[in-house]
């Protein structure tokens, strides 16, 4: 049985991931800082095979925790959903809180290696050895052409940048590293008028991570598999 650890999981992208995952046969590790009814709800459709771990990605030393009380598992792939929009970030230039700026960098950009850090043997032992962190289009400065947002575009491009140093720091170790943008999903951060739902997006994201192969590693991908600039 394969597995796939979290984050996040618990609405929006995270929770289709775990629910797709799930009735496709996995094993899943579904983290979250707390446990919300469809998470709940998903848990006790595939008991025995989702467990939910509270997890505040925010906080390095749960991670550590997490992967330590884990220490003898094989993960086959790593999703590093949890992410944060900040509503001070629309307040633009010359009003940036500079607190806040920090924090979104802690979830969106350290958490995310943090991760890969502390879950590294166990992805290691994995028979598919993939990491995925979702960003943004939003992080892509050759995307830019509105400007502001400062502190979520700048915590995704770094995300960025960092997803494709782990692609060749991690290419010795046979560990896949990929950056998806989802779309423009429905979802409490994409609002009600977005474009797709989330299950539109994880099932293509679904279909491109099944056919990854090492040389696709250090790519930023869109959820139907189209190179997104950088």
């Amino acid at each position: 049985m394969k597995t796939a650890l979290i984050t996040g999981a618990n609405r929006g992208i995270g929770l289709e991931f775990a629910r797709q995952y799930a009735e496709d046969g996995w094993a899943v590790l579904a983290c979250a800082r707390h446990e919300s009814p469809g998470l709940k709800d998903l848990a006790s459709k595939h008991s025995g095979r989702v467990r939910v771990c509270r997890l505040d990605v925010e906080d390095h030393g749960e991670i550590a925790g997490l992967s330590h009380a884990n220490s003898g598992l094989a993960i086959d792939l790593l999703i590093n959903n949890a992410g944060v929009y900040s509503e001070k970030d629309a307040k633009g230039f010359s009003r940036t809180d500079y607190d806040e700026w920090a924090k979104v960098f802690r979830i969106n950009t350290m958490a995310p290696l943090r991760m890969a850090e502390a879950f590294f043997e166990q992805i290691s032992r994995g028979g598919l050895r993939t990491i995925v962190n979702i960003s943004s289009i939003m992080g892509s400065v050759s995307d830019n052409s509105s400007g502001g947002n400062y502190l979520y575009r700048s915590s995704k491009a770094a995300l960025n940048m960092v997803t494709k140093s782990m692609a060749i720091d991690l290419k010795p170790a046979g560990i896949i590293s990929v950056v998806f943008h989802p779309g423009w999903v429905r979802t409490d951060m994409g609002g009600p008028n977005a474009a797709i739902t989330a299950e539109q997006s994880v099932t293509g994201m679904r279909r491109v991570i099944s056919g990854l192969g090492l040389a696709d590693s250090g790519r930023f991908l869109d959820y139907e598999g189209r190179e997104i600039p950088w």
